[in-house]
């Protein structure tokens, strides 16, 4: 595993020198090396944050998604399956409704509220209905997920907001510039609490009984973890916008070649997710340049293709 975490660090380190280099706008590495304003600039205000904002989004989703799969032993949960992104959607479009389109902690803090509103009650409602097949509990998340999102679409052309909202529908790092993509950083010390929780995640996903034996808190460690995923979905969605698949795949990839101890493979997961929406934001650069493809059409070309191999698998298992 340490020969594959290098391997992939040198990966993603390599890669995102290459993305710095990747726009619409060329500069050159003497006229950055001599000094030259332009470049600075470009790199500064421009694709630094850029390069910065896909890594913390990758890695971000794809630890959220092991969160949610840890403590719902299910292999198919994510913020995409279950609606966290599209309560988060539906939180900011109550906030530019009911505040304005200023400020983007308030929003943080409405679609925060809404995330972990609709995780909860997603979760309550999963426990009173008991599944065999552990297939219907994201579809039963991805049809409540699409209620929320065309309620939110509804209200938003109701007050005439929808094109305010239509940002925050398909994510894109296209905008991402210097002081527009900060509150990103909020989620890293949720991505810490991650790790020192994850034993106790990994102890929470076998069931109340197996917890109360061992003296944990089942609830508690419950809610910290749908905490921790719902204010990443929140700032990501805030920041970005919806960016799909990603705590769905990634997980799962990892969780086939190095097991399902989230404890030792929760920093291949983050390096993996910060490695995969780099590599899709380089493509949604190049494909058609000089324009860009929305990183999310992407993202759910390879991602959808990526699921429907883990429902085949799933089924064959």
């Amino acid at each position: 595993m340490n020969k594959s975490l290098i391997f992939l660090c040198i990966l993603l380190f390599l890669l995102s020198i290459v993305s710095l280099f990747i726009g619409v706008y060329d500069f050159s590495l003497k006229g950055l090396l001599s000094g030259d304003l332009t470049d600075l600039n470009l790199i500064i205000i421009s694709r630094l944050p850029r390069l910065f904002g896909i890594l913390i989004t990758g890695a971000s989703l794809s630890i959220a998604g092991l969160i949610m799969q840890t403590i719902t032993n299910n292999k198919f949960v994510s913020p995409t399956t279950i609606g966290m992104m599209e309560w988060a959607k539906f939180g900011i479009m109550i906030s530019i409704v009911c505040f304005g389109d200023q400020n983007q902690l308030t929003k943080i803090c409405i679609a925060f509220a809404f995330t972990l509103f609709g995780t909860l009650l997603f979760m309550q409602i999963m426990q009173n209905l008991e599944f065999q097949n552990k297939i219907i509990i994201p579809l039963m998340g991805i049809m409540l997920g699409s209620i929320v999102s065309s309620i939110t679409v509804f209200v938003s052309y109701k007050f005439e907001i929808i094109q305010n909202i239509e940002s925050w529908m398909q994510g894109s790092f296209s905008l991402v510039i210097k002081g527009r993509y900060e509150l990103l950083y909020l989620g890293i010390p949720f991505l810490i609490l991650a790790y020192l929780y994850a034993n106790k995640f990994i102890i929470a996903g076998l069931g109340k009984n197996f917890s109360a034996n061992l003296g944990l808190n089942h609830k508690k460690v419950i809610l910290v973890g749908i905490i921790i995923s719902s204010v990443i979905s929140a700032c990501i969605v805030t920041t970005i916008g919806s960016i799909p698949f990603i705590g769905l795949v990634v997980p799962n990839i990892i969780s086939i070649f190095m097991g399902d101890n989230i404890k030792n493979t929760l920093p291949l997961n983050a390096i993996c997710g910060a490695l995969f929406v780099l590599i899709c934001d380089i493509l949604a650069r190049v494909l058609i340049y000089p324009y860009e493809i929305s990183i999310s059409v992407i993202i759910s070309i390879i991602g959808s293709a990526i699921f429907l191999g883990l429902i085949l698998r799933g089924n064959r298992g």
